[in-house]
């Protein structure tokens, strides 16, 4: 089991890590929710808006 102590001290890494690469986990969790969202409304017979895809 990892101790508290190792936890706090692993952070700086973890948000230097992010600040160089990104928080995707973040972004995961927004793509998620817009799916979701997306998918609730095919369900209940909404047509989505439009969007655009592919690289930006």
């Amino acid at each position: 089991m990892i101790s508290d102590s190792t936890r706090t001290e692993e952070l700086p890494i973890y948000e230097s890590l992010i600040r160089e690469r990104g928080d995707v986990v973040e972004e995961a969790r927004v793509v998620a929710e817009e799916t979701q969202h997306q998918m609730t409304q095919a369900l209940n017979g909404v047509a989505p808006a439009p969007q655009e895809t592919g690289a930006h």
